[in-house]
């Protein structure tokens, strides 16, 4: 039986004769290099449970206060930087269909929690037997089932344990399915006219519910989810800015670029420079997608 209050360290994975959906790792392993020079795209959903140390991690560019007992959610898509080796910590990480067919919402977990008392208790032993089962039944596929429920337990304890949300209000249904559309197609428009007409309502209705939900227009939470991308893939990869901008839907290199230097307050050339520089030192910060104000309370103070 696994004693509350520690971690064993985690084990490095070597590659299974076949894919994995759910597994462990240290933190360090996650990094493209020992300094984390650049920020890691996650590939797949993430849960990072620090161990020891003490920090400032960074989700998508936003820095939040890591100490024991901190944990991070981090979705695919976006980008982490850690300050390694100051922080040590246990990463949990899953591909999108091992949850599939479990009643459970992944997205309900904030990004930031700071556990304590029995919370903390309950989420290093489930993160403690989830290490152990991950490489104790490595490469077994009957164990599938017991590692896709206890991630499930796992994630409904986070979400249980932040159950003090507001009511919903009326404007949030609508900000909410204006964002699922924005993931499917910010790549090919960011006229809010366009998102209106998918989803049968008016130009107006939008900006409402955006101004009620996040204080920004639609047009602002469009666009600044356009340049969360364009950061992610500036600071992250190594691909050219051109195809950057091409794939964000910008025929243009200027156009792309005036849009970029208009959003994040510099150009895509001096933001990927900028992001070369020490964690500890760098100021440059692309803003956040609009998020609702009911979960204003998960960011740390």
């Amino acid at each position: 039986m696994v004693s509350s209050g520690q971690l064993p360290p985690a084990t490095v994975n070597t590659a299974p004769p076949f894919p994995v959906e759910i597994d462990t790792l240290p933190l360090a392993d996650l990094a493209g290099d020992p300094g984390w020079r650049r920020p890691v795209l996650a590939e797949r959903d993430l849960l990072v449970l620090t161990t020891g140390g003490h920090g400032d991690a960074e989700v998508d560019f936003q820095p939040l206060p890591c100490r024991p007992g901190t944990l991070l959610r981090v979705r695919a898509g976006q980008v982490l930087r850690c300050p390694c080796p100051q922080l040590d910590a246990t990463v949990v990480r899953w591909e999108a269909g091992a949850l599939r067919g479990l009643d459970v919402d992944p997205e309900a977990v904030p990004t930031w929690r700071q556990l304590a008392g029995e919370d903390e208790d309950a989420v290093i032993n489930e993160v403690t037997q989830l290490t152990v089962d991950c490489v104790r039944h490595r490469g077994v596929p009957a164990a599938d089932a017991l590692l896709r429920h206890q991630l499930a337990v796992l994630l409904l304890r986070l979400t249980l344990a932040d159950e003090a949300h507001p009511a919903n209000r009326p404007e949030e249904a609508t900000f909410h399915r204006l964002c699922r559309e924005v993931e499917r197609g910010y790549q090919r428009t960011r006229r809010v006219e366009d998102y209106a007409a998918r989803l049968g309502c008016s130009v107006r209705t939008l900006t409402r519910a955006c101004l009620a939900v996040t204080g920004r227009s639609a047009k602002q939470v469009i666009d600044e989810r356009v340049a969360l991308q364009a950061s992610r893939l500036l600071a992250a990869t190594d691909d050219p800015i051109a195809r950057i901008g091409r794939r964000l839907g910008f025929s243009e290199p200027t156009n792309f670029g005036r849009f970029f230097t208009r959003e994040v307050g510099m150009s895509p050339g001096a933001f990927r420079a900028s992001r070369e520089e020490p964690l500890p030192g760098r100021v440059v910060r692309p803003r956040p997608p609009a998020q609702p104000t009911r979960t204003a309370h998960h960011s740390p103070a």
